[in-house]
This record gives C-alpha cells, structure tokens and sequence, in this order.
C-alpha cells in the first residue's frame, strides 16, 4: 500500500513537473519547482524522482528558449543527478538519460561538480541492429536528446535511418500509444531525410488533439514544433 502511495504520489509530482515546463514552452508563466529538503524526506525524494523521471526536459525552456534557468530549479536538478546515478549494469536507455542530464547541467551551470564528469558519451552500438519497432521506442524514451547542434551517437543513429523511425511514429499514432508518438515525432522534426509524405504537421497536431490532456505528450509536441520552428540553441 506504501509503494503505491509512493508510486500515485510520484505520477502526481511528474505531471506537476511536465505541466510547468509546458508552460514555459507554451511563453506562460513557469511555475517554479521547489528546491527539495534532504534527499531521504518524502518531499525531497519525490521531487528530486520526478525530475529524474523527466530527465534534462526539466530544464527544456533554458535550453530551447535560451532563458536563463531559475536558481532553485537548477539547484533541484543539480541534486537529482547528483542523488540518482546509474548502476553499472543499468539499461542504455538509464545511462543516456543520465549523461544527457549531466551534459545540461554543464551547459546551464558550468562551474557545478555535478556536471563535470561523463564527457564520453554511453555509445549507441545497441540501436544499430534494432528493428524499427525496436528503434522508434528507444528513441522515444530518448527524446530529449532530440535538440539541434546536440551531437552523440544516439543522434547518429537515428539520423541514419528517418525512415524508420517515421514508420514507428505511423505505427505508434495506430496503436494510440501517443507518447511513443510524441517522442518519435520530436526526433522527426530534427532529421533530414524525412519522407514528405508523412504529414508530420497534421500528425504532430493529431497527437496533441488525441494525446495532449498527457502534459508529458504535450511537451514532445512542444518541443517538436520549436525545433521545426529553429529554436535557437
């Protein structure tokens, strides 16, 4: 009953998250993520999990839009990849999520010990023999690597195959699953190679219309329309 409450509490903290850094996007008003108290207080570990769970797209608006990210905000995220680093044998998907955020917070906040390792990024062999299927969910779980000028193996890898991974973005629309949709779509605003064919405008806004009430699917809309825009970076 603990660990549901725990895992219900959790859900609640990402969305809250999810829904402020659409704001930002969106040119509302952020909402500012609280700085947690000590890493082992419910309150801080939860707040410093959802960051976890959203990755470096906490941060989204500094780096898409170019504002500089508020003080308590980046002392939060400056705590979640201090507090959470991954396990040696943890799955690719944990180790790029962990370098990506490690890679912001070098870029947001130079001087912070935090960022200053994990220069080598995780490679991305994994990924070469993946089926399209396999690709696009990666990928998708990956999204925010997805930012342009942000080169790594993970982007090498998906900019050689677009096609595929607009095939896993149809697959993912058909089987209603809109935030492997959203992700894949915001990958799809960044490569070259992109079959015109697909519609990715009208996909993008049928993703929103079906998937938007999700503000996590919202945010890789977001992100995709700014990156199709040329958000600075």
């Amino acid at each position: 009953m603990e660990q549901s409450g725990t895992s219900t509490l959790l859900q609640g903290a990402v969305h809250d998250l999810a829904s402020s850094v659409v704001s930002a996007l969106r040119g509302g008003d952020h909402a500012r993520v609280s700085a947690p108290g000590a890493v082992d207080s419910d309150a801080g570990g939860i707040a410093l999990a959802a960051v976890r769970v959203l990755g470096s797209d906490a941060l989204l608006p500094s780096v898409l839009l170019g504002t500089p990210p508020d003080p308590d905000e980046l002392a939060v995220f400056r705590k979640a990849v201090e507090s959470f680093p991954p396990r040696a044998d943890a799955a690719p998907t944990v180790l790029w999520s962990h370098w990506a955020m490690a890679r912001t917070l070098r870029r947001l906040d130079p001087s912070s010990a935090a960022g200053a390792g994990g220069e080598a990024d995780p490679g991305a062999g994994w990924l070469d023999g993946a089926s399209w299927q396999v690709l696009t969910h990666q990928l998708a779980v990956l999204a925010p690597l997805a930012l342009p000028g942000e080169e790594s193996a993970v982007s090498r890898a998906a900019g050689r195959r677009p096609v595929d991974v607009a095939r896993g973005f149809v697959r993912a629309v058909r089987r209603r699953d809109w935030r492997q949709a959203a992700g894949a779509g915001r990958w799809l605003a960044l490569l070259d190679g992109v079959p015109a064919t697909l519609g990715l405008e009208a996909g993008l806004d049928f993703v929103e219309l079906m998937g938007g009430q999700d503000p996590q699917v919202e945010l890789q809309v977001r992100a995709a329309r700014l990156l199709r825009a040329g958000a600075p970076v």
